[in-house]
């Protein structure tokens, strides 16, 4: 059975495919449908529709809490691979990495040997000896500079 994120992530990718890559839906209304809290809603929203991996999402506020999700299109791989480095941050979790190359693979920004290349480089095997309180920081660094190599050559 799968999970209810992977429902709620599957009917709101269906909406966007329904409306050439663009839904607005109501929060609290997916909610009811999905079975969930809207919350849950929140969750799934942030985490498979930033940009990093190729979504827009605008909440407009006193608007019933209708949200607007775009599916970004005609990118080039710099521009997406920058839109990566923007949604990165100051820190970044191997897990978060992992998600970032995988999406970047997919959509045909960087060669599955890049992504490899990049996930060793900043995987906690290789940061082992840094101390985890900074882990993530030099990770994230690590991160946005191997993308910027990317996007130079």
């Amino acid at each position: 059975m799968a999970r209810l994120v992977d429902v709620i992530e599957a009917m709101i990718k269906d909406m966007i495919d329904e409306n050439d890559g663009q839904a607005t839906i109501n929060r609290s209304l997916l909610a009811e449908q999905a079975n969930c809290v809207p919350s849950q809603i929140t969750y799934v929203l942030s985490t498979r529709f930033s940009s990093g991996n190729g979504y827009i999402v605008e909440s407009r506020r006193g608007g019933g809490g209708q949200i607007t999700i775009t599916r970004v299109q005609h990118v080039g791989p710099d521009d997406y691979l920058k839109a990566i480095i923007d949604a990165v941050g100051d820190d970044l979790t191997q897990s978060q990495a992992k998600t970032f190359l995988t999406n970047a693979v997919s959509v045909g920004a960087m060669s599955s040997k890049e992504g490899t290349a990049i996930m060793a480089a900043v995987s906690d095997r290789s940061l082992a000896k840094i101390d985890s309180d900074i882990r993530s920081v030099v990770r994230a660094d690590i991160f946005k500079n191997a993308l910027l190599g990317l996007m130079i050559t």
